[in-house]
């Protein structure tokens, strides 16, 4: 057993611990990260899976990285390059319609289907960029947090709900109406308002259920269509994109930038302990039966993982253990990466083209989205699951041998723990046929390519990402688990019920994706504290 000491510790390599790390280390401090796998970046991690093929493992594509964190850790500096899809989304319909999006062409594609669609496609972005831009000014702000206490301790928090009202107060009377709807009404009501052909709703609807265990029409689901409406790629709103050597580029650029501050990145370190001394956090155990002292620790865990399994539950107040123990986490998603010998060809649309860049989303409409999840409530799984496939060596060579590519199928909808005592380790290959099947019947031959796969099963996310019944987002993106809610009421500063145990991970605000924005706004609060002890 060893014993050391630092500034700071934080519990998980993920990306927004990287990020929290590299703030602090530039505010001066000593920083020490331990990461439970072998490789740095948690869930946004490029591996090989089959010989000579990489590919992104968990998180597979870019958008939602806030520019400001790309700019302070210089990320383009240490590596990064980042590039737009040439298409936006493809939906292949039957075998003779589809539906492909951006690259100039949205408005004409659309009009095959209704030219009203087509015609209400700028008044629809317009709209929903109004309310976009609210969410990109208040994700990097920390969200005003409920407090016990007299006026002291209330009057910071008051001024934050000032300027966020200032904020609001900015919008028009029709804005502040998409904003009430899009926080309550499902994705599918948002949608049926606006459009009326199936082909735009699904591509838009889409959104509304990645990651997320509903129906499109499930009260609050719109507001997960727009969580992902507010990210950019090189600067231009709302594209998607893809990181050269895939998402661990992303996270081996922020090791990168961590390192040239100093920060100590420590592999194939778990931790089995919050130490706490006084009611006070004052380092971590890990597995290996080491200790490790700090002025602060930083979890970048799921916050159940680091309320029920690293900590003293008596630690905690009892109204927090009992919210943390009903803390929503469960995702629909089955994500699988396959090595292919050649590219599909859709029967809709056989040619090689931009289309094999896009996001290729397999769900004609809302209502075959609705069938796949109430089939995964009564059944384990969808017999028609949502696939999403994007083919990231299109615009990326260096994941596969020349001729060859790969994919990655991003899969809805499952159910996140199998009901009568099933487990997804008897199931998951099973599935996985299910999942390439469906690909196939829109592009004949697609089973016959796959050289080889890589399943990771509801199960699989949580036991080698540590996302809890598979939630992506660490946590379900409803109105009771959001802004100054997340992850409970009262603790939405980052600051956890223990003196001197922070929280930077996507279970706080703004949530889930690989965006940064935890890790950067855990890192001021840490800061502004460090700074009134001192």
């Amino acid at each position: 057993m060893t014993t050391s000491s630092t500034d700071i510790l934080i519990i998980g390599g993920g990306h927004n611990g990287l990020v929290c790390a590299w703030y602090l280390a530039s505010a001066g401090l000593k920083v020490t990260v331990l990461e439970r796998r072998s490789v740095v970046g948690g869930a946004a991690v490029t591996e090989e899976f089959h010989p000579g093929f990489r590919n992104s493992v968990a998180s597979y594509t870019v958008s939602l990285l806030n520019p400001k964190v790309i700019r302070d850790l210089d990320l383009p500096g240490h590596g990064l390059k980042v590039v737009k899809r040439k298409l936006a989304n493809f939906l292949p319909l039957n075998d003779r319609e589809y539906l492909a999006m951006g690259g100039g062409r949205t408005k004409a594609e659309v009009a095959k289907f209704s030219q009203k669609d087509a015609d209400r496609l700028d008044a629809y972005g317009e709209r929903l960029d109004a309310i976009a831009d609210v969410l990109r000014d208040i994700v990097l702000q920390t969200p005003p947090n409920m407090v016990e206490g007299g006026w002291m301790q209330a009057l910071p928090e008051l001024l934050k709900s000032a300027s966020l009202g200032k904020r609001m107060a900015g919008l028009d009377l029709t804005a502040r109406r998409d904003l009430l709807a899009l926080f309550s009404q499902s994705a599918g009501d948002w949608l049926d308002g606006w459009f009326e052909s199936d082909p735009i709703k699904a591509v838009y609807g889409f959104d509304g259920v990645v990651g997320a265990f509903n129906s499109p029409y499930t009260p609050g689901s719109a507001y997960v269509l727009l969580h992902h409406v507010f990210g950019e790629v090189n600067g231009e709103k709302g594209a998607w994109g893809h990181a050269i050597g895939g998402m661990g580029a992303i996270t081996q650029a922020m090791a990168s930038a961590c390192r040239a501050k100093g920060v100590e990145i420590h592999t194939d370190s778990a931790v089995s302990e919050i130490l706490t001394e006084n009611g006070r956090a004052v380092g971590v155990v890990t597995a290996a039966g080491d200790t490790l002292r700090a002025r602060a620790v930083v979890s970048n865990l799921h916050p159940k993982l680091t309320f029920e399994k690293l900590l003293d539950p008596a630690l905690l107040p009892a109204d927090f253990r009992e919210r943390m123990a009903r803390y929503r986490s469960g995702s629909g998603t089955f994500r699988m990466n396959v090595a292919l010998s050649e590219l599909p060809k859709f029967t809709c649309l056989p040619e090689q083209g931009d289309h094999l860049t896009a996001g290729i989303i397999i769900a004609p409409s809302l209502a075959y989205m609705d069938r796949a999840f109430m089939d995964a409530r009564r059944d384990g799984w969808s017999k028609e699951p949502i696939v999403e496939m994007l083919i990231p060596s299109t615009l990326d060579d260096s994941l596969a041998p020349p001729g060859r590519h790969v994919a990655s199928l991003f899969c809805q909808h499952v159910e996140p723990q199998l009901s009568g005592g099933r487990s997804w380790d008897n199931h998951r290959d099973e599935v996985a046929d299910l999942m390439i099947a469906t690909v196939d019947k829109y592009a004949p031959g697609f089973k016959a390519s796959v050289l080889g796969r890589q399943i990771m099963s509801p199960l699989d996310l949580e036991r080698t990402f540590g996302l809890v019944g598979g939630d992506i987002f660490h946590g379900q993106l409803g109105l009771d688990q959001l802004f100054s809610a997340r992850p409970v009421l009262g603790h939405g500063a980052h600051r956890a019920p223990v003196a001197g145990l922070y929280m930077c991970g996507a279970g706080t605000h703004p949530g889930g994706g690989v965006t940064g924005a935890p890790g950067h706004n855990a890192a001021r609060e840490i800061l502004k504290d460090f700074k009134r002890r001192a």
